[in-house]
């Protein structure tokens, strides 16, 4: 049976463009943007999201600063060598780009109302054994790395972090399990220490889950595993 990889994964993001787009790369002439968007979450901060799209879809003026948009399409990953280093990038890849009118009532009810501003939904394979912990204040945590197919045999390795009876499920899953997800894309700084106590901040990208299900292979329907739980982290 042929896979449909869009239903592998496919995200809904909506969010103000902050930040200058930049030249991402080029391919038979057709040149691809990154740009930056701002989602803010019900805690009151922000997840800043990189956004790589086609000359053919944007128009310079969406991505003026403060533009909202919506966002739909993909949550990808690459590798980058640097200084003969691998290093995993990711990215929403957009499929379509609306701009959202902030003085248009009826516009702006319509995505209140039916359009979640940060959902992504992945269908895959844990290719890691998951990480399971606990905070000091006893906060479940488990990251888990999941391997999301992709047409001509390419894959997205999307790192995603589950908490509490997800985190709990999750950590006995073993690698190779087929697990669909349900969460939201977010951003979190950290910083890199260096051997020569040099230190840089930097930004990871992950997805939060708030559902997860495994999925019998021999089945076209998921078994829910887990309850879905408010995931709205600080």
């Amino acid at each position: 049976m042929d896979t449909n990889y869009l239903e592998n994964n496919y995200l809904t993001l909506v969010g103000k463009v902050t930040g200058e787009k930049r030249i991402s790369h080029e391919i038979y002439g057709e040149k691809f943007y990154v740009f930056n968007i701002e989602i803010e979450r019900l805690s009151g901060n922000a997840d800043i999201i990189p956004i790589t799209v086609s000359e053919r879809i944007i128009k310079d003026e969406m991505l003026e600063q403060g533009k909202k948009l919506l966002v739909k399409g993909q949550f990808r990953s690459y590798n980058s060598y640097d200084n003969e280093k691998n290093r995993l990038i990711l990215t929403v890849f957009a499929k379509d780009i609306i701009e959202v009118e902030e003085n248009n009532e009826e516009e702006n009810e319509f995505v209140k109302k039916d359009i979640i501003t940060n959902e992504v939904v992945l269908v895959g394979y844990i290719c890691k054994k998951p990480i399971y912990r606990q905070t000091p204040f006893g906060r479940e945590i488990a990251d888990i790395l999941l391997a999301v197919n992709r047409a001509y045999n390419k894959s997205d390795y999307i790192p995603t972090i589950a908490w509490g009876r997800n985190a709990r499920f999750c950590q006995n899953l073993e690698v190779g399990t087929k697990v669909k997800l349900v969460g939201r894309v977010q951003s979190r700084t950290y910083e890199k220490k260096y051997e020569d106590g040099k230190i840089e901040n930097r930004i990871a990208y992950e997805v939060s889950v708030g559902s997860l299900e495994i999925v019998e292979e021999n089945d076209t329907t998921a078994e829910n595993k887990t309850e879905n739980e408010n995931q709205e982290a600080v």
